[in-house]
């Protein structure tokens, strides 16, 4: 048997929660993170990702990816798009091309004036 802690044993999950324009990360019932989205009008078939964040105590176990790899995985399969304005998201997908054929690119300007919002 292991000598993990029961925190340690636990499975960190992620999930969609649509109700608050959100992908979470769970660790058992805490939010431990999340990505924010907007649709920029009803019916619209594209997904804005305007804000990424992970609690500084699981900093470094790749659990921001964990969640972005979730998160544009649930917007591919949906058969949306994927405009990245979160500075993390942005990153990710310039890494992994799976994403490319779903991927608008921001106007010039409009990533840092939405990532100016969230820095308030």
């Amino acid at each position: 048997m292991s000598n993990e802690t029961a925190a340690e044993a636990r499975e960190i999950t992620v999930v969609h929660a649509p109700e608050r324009h959100r992908y979470e990360l769970h660790d058992g019932d805490a939010t431990i993170g999340f990505t924010i989205y907007r649709r920029l009008q009803p019916g619209q078939d594209q997904v804005v990702f305007v804000h990424t964040e992970v609690d500084d105590a699981y900093a470094g176990q790749g659990l921001a990816s964990k969640l972005a790899r979730f998160a544009l995985d649930d917007v591919k399969a949906s058969g949306r798009r994927i405009l990245p304005l979160c500075p993390y998201i942005a990153a990710f997908v310039r890494k992994h091309h799976e994403y490319d054929d779903v991927l608008d690119v921001p106007a010039q300007g409009e990533a840092e004036t939405e990532e100016a919002r969230w820095s308030k």
